[in-house]
């Protein structure tokens, strides 16, 4: 199980380095234009939906391995994948056809401030998500006891 965790901790470092490469493009020297164009949208999207993606695994095989997923936990996923989905919306609206700055064949797609505002609240609720999937697992089936013992769910001894 430990594993699982190495790797998904590896994975998600990937994925944060993603993202920043799209909200930072001078990072790996290409050359930033003027805004924030679609290839960075869709570069941001990609390395958030992978440190999502890895924040699942590793919540899932460290804290609750083996254990099935509670109706919390399924409304924290969805919540998440809800998330990632509406600023995948938001962020590609002009290019889309729903923005207030349509692109034409003179102009190129504009991020406005409005997009901006979805875009990071809706990355907000994905992180509320993972957040919910993590604290709302299953409770193990036998409880211990301080010293050490195992107590049946029901409360008998024997």
């Amino acid at each position: 199980m430990e594993k699982y965790g190495q790797i998904s901790i590896t994975i998600g470092t990937l994925g944060i380095v993603i993202a920043l490469m799209g909200v930072f493009p001078g990072i790996v020297g290409l050359e930033a234009t003027e805004g924030i164009g679609v290839l960075q949208v869709l570069v941001m999207l990609a390395g958030f939906s992978i440190l999502f993606s890895s924040a699942y695994v590793f919540v899932k095989q460290t804290f609750y391995p083996g254990l099935p997923t509670t109706l919390s936990q399924d409304i924290g996923l969805r919540l998440t994948l809800t998330g990632l989905l509406i600023a995948a919306a938001a962020g590609l609206a002009d290019v889309l056809g729903f923005g207030s700055h349509p692109s034409t064949a003179a102009s190129r797609p504009l991020l406005g401030r409005l997009q901006v505002m979805g875009f990071i609240g809706s990355l907000l609720l994905a992180s509320a998500g993972v957040m919910i999937f993590a604290l709302f697992g299953p409770h193990p089936s036998k409880e211990e006891s301080p010293k050490g013992e195992t107590i049946p769910p029901n409360g008998e001894n024997g």
